[in-house]
């Protein structure tokens, strides 16, 4: 089967990504992309170059993609991911700080993370919420319940 996407890097193309792999100051990521685009413009075969780099077949073909669709820049970098939507509002904060410094509920000596989630949970703050992410919110305001 003949191969939908050529690399064909120019020798501009070659010393920059030879560059990215001898210094060693790039992301493993960075640095494997930079070798699969290498071996490919050597002619090297998808299941060979896969193998080399320890990398799936698939991620050689998409790298090769990426290289004939947007050029160097744009197969060697990430892409950037959205933020994720913050779990409380500022209400929802303050609700749970103000919480946090009440009084315990009763049998209790403190607050725990887990006494927290559960306690936005049961009064209809959030549908939802994780211990973690209550220790994030405190943590963020320096909030020091010990």
């Amino acid at each position: 089967m003949a191969k939908k996407y050529i690399v064909d890097l120019d020798e501009d193309e070659v010393s920059q990504l030879q560059s990215i792999i001898k210094k060693g100051k790039h992301k493993a990521r960075t640095i494997t992309r930079a070798n699969i685009l290498l071996m490919a413009s050597e002619g090297e075969t998808d299941q060979a170059i896969a193998g080399i780099v320890r990398a799936h077949v698939a991620t050689v073909q998409r790298i090769r993609e990426k290289f004939v669709v947007g050029g160097l820049d744009f197969a060697l970098k990430d892409e950037v991911h959205p933020p994720k939507p913050k779990k409380l509002d500022g209400k929802q904060e303050a609700f749970l700080i103000a919480t946090a410094c009440s009084n315990p509920p009763v049998g209790r000596v403190r607050w725990t993370m887990q006494l927290l989630a559960d306690h936005l949970v049961n009064v209809g703050i959030i549908d939802s919420i994780s211990d973690e992410t209550v220790r994030q919110t405190l943590k963020k305001t320096k909030l020091n319940l010990g």
